[in-house]
């Protein structure tokens, strides 16, 4: 078994590290044999030291110049050589009991792929109830977060990848694309909830509960317009850290 993990990355420099470091350390706590791993980190265009740091650390850098997540996820996939995908963002951290269960997933030939729910430290009172309520949202319907996504790569390759005219909740179309080819073939997609993927708050506290709301609502009651034109999306794209 061959595990890609894949980072998509623009002006990661402040959490880049800590990611690798989580990857290299989970994997490293579940020696199998026959058991290997890469790490991609996709340079979305960084203007700071991002590609730097990853490379140093180890990690296989390639760069893609267009800033769009999926087109960054899809530009790592095209250069992985696992017979498995792992997409993590860069402000995430693995941790060992996760990992754990993505390879028992793995070695059960039972499923397509898996998302997990996520962690984030230190929200305020309408962040935690937010959390609840995808994580609700994520395990009912089966719906991966974007921070975490993996999958066989011949499926992920044969539905067409993360879809590239959406500049958000491309993590959901390709949980719905991966569902359907699972069921064809008598394979399942899951969401894991063992042990969630801890994930950086920061926009919570770059952006006010206002703005945040206003790109909700954006979304929601206008998805396909928004979704699709990316300065409709500024808390994904605008370029805070």
């Amino acid at each position: 078994m061959h595990l890609s993990i894949v980072i998509p990355a623009f002006n990661e420099e402040q959490l880049i590290l800590d990611c690798l470091h989580s990857i290299q350390a989970s994997v490293s706590a579940n020696p199998k044999t026959g058991f290997t791993h890469e790490v991609i980190v996709v340079d979305n265009n960084s203007t700071d030291n991002t590609a730097q740091l990853a490379a140093r650390a180890g990690a296989k850098v390639v760069f893609e110049p267009i800033n769009q997540i999926g087109r960054a996820r899809n530009t790592g996939a095209a250069v992985a050589a696992g017979d498995w995908l792992l997409f993590v963002d860069a402000d995430s951290l693995l941790n060992p009991g996760m990992v754990t269960d993505i390879l028992q997933l793995i070695e059960s030939d039972k499923y397509v792929g898996c998302g997990s729910v996520m962690h984030m430290p230190d929200l305020p009172w309408w962040g935690s109830a937010a959390m609840r309520l995808w994580t609700m949202l994520s395990v009912t319907f089966r719906w991966a977060s974007g921070a975490l996504v993996v999958c066989r790569t011949d499926a992920f390759r044969e539905v067409g990848g993360f879809n590239q005219e959406l500049f958000a909740a491309d993590e959901i179309d390709l949980s719905k694309l991966l569902k359907k080819w699972g069921r064809q073939r008598g394979l399942k997609f899951t969401i894991l909830t063992r042990h969630p993927l801890v994930t950086s708050p920061r926009k919570v506290r770059l952006y006010s509960g206002r703005e945040i709301a206003a790109q909700l609502f954006s979304v929601i009651f206008s998805p396909r317009k928004t979704l699709q034109e990316k300065k409709k999306l500024p808390i994904w794209y605008d370029g805070r850290r």
